[in-house]
């Protein structure tokens, strides 16, 4: 049976001031199979591209920190324990800070937690020819 899934991309902005962004992980949320879930990858040859002078620790725990807010990992704090969607719609808030959410998207899936994996593969990790 496939469910409605909605979905939204992280992105790192090095410089807000600049715009220019990098996918860096996702976020998946399905309501019927009660997942919230979400994957990341911070390829930091192509932050670096973008800003020199990047911290790709301090970002890597700034994307960590909203996984553990999917994941309601103990360190996410108040944020961790809201329900599912409560927590997709902070995590998915605009906002102006170094990581930032793209728009939500949705479609259909038999199994959110492999959509998950497969849409890092296509809108985060690089382009293998």
């Amino acid at each position: 049976m496939m469910d409605t899934f909605e979905y939204a991309v992280l992105r790192v902005v090095p410089r807000v001031d600049r715009g220019e962004l990098l996918n860096a992980g996702v976020i998946v949320y399905c309501r019927q199979r009660d997942y919230l879930g979400s994957r990341l990858h911070l390829d930091a040859d192509r932050l670096r591209a973008l800003d020199p002078t990047a911290d790709p620790a301090a970002i890597g725990r700034a994307l960590q920190a909203a996984a553990d807010v999917c994941s309601a990992a103990p360190v996410a704090g108040a944020a961790g324990r809201e329900a599912l969607g409560s927590r997709f719609r902070w995590l998915t808030a605009p906002r102006s800070t170094v990581v930032q959410p793209g728009p939500v998207h949705t479609g259909l899936t038999a199994d959110p937690d492999a959509e998950a994996d497969r849409l890092l593969a296509l809108l985060v990790l690089p382009v293998t020819g």
